[in-house]
């Protein structure tokens, strides 16, 4: 059973270039990766502070959290 990544983002050109680049990437046979959309979600924004995130693009995998250049504040989001 593969272990889950979650790519948060907000929709800017910085999320989705970090989509295209960071989350395609991601060995699919070694984890199921989520794309969840933060600016469309709003109800994943809790779990994705939670998680750790503190600005969108972000990959959650193994507990930790990736902050990938800086799209948006999650706080921005709310």
């Amino acid at each position: 059973m593969a272990a889950k990544a979650i790519f948060y983002h907000a929709g800017c050109p910085v999320c989705v270039a970090a989509e295209d680049a960071v989350a395609n990437a991601i060995d699919r046979s070694k984890y199921e990766v989520e794309i969840v959309h933060l600016g469309t979600d709003k109800s994943r924004i809790s779990a994705a502070e939670a998680a750790g995130v503190k600005s969108v693009p972000a990959l959650v995998m193994d507990g930790a959290a990736y902050h990938i250049n800086f799209g948006a504040s999650i706080d921005d989001l709310k």
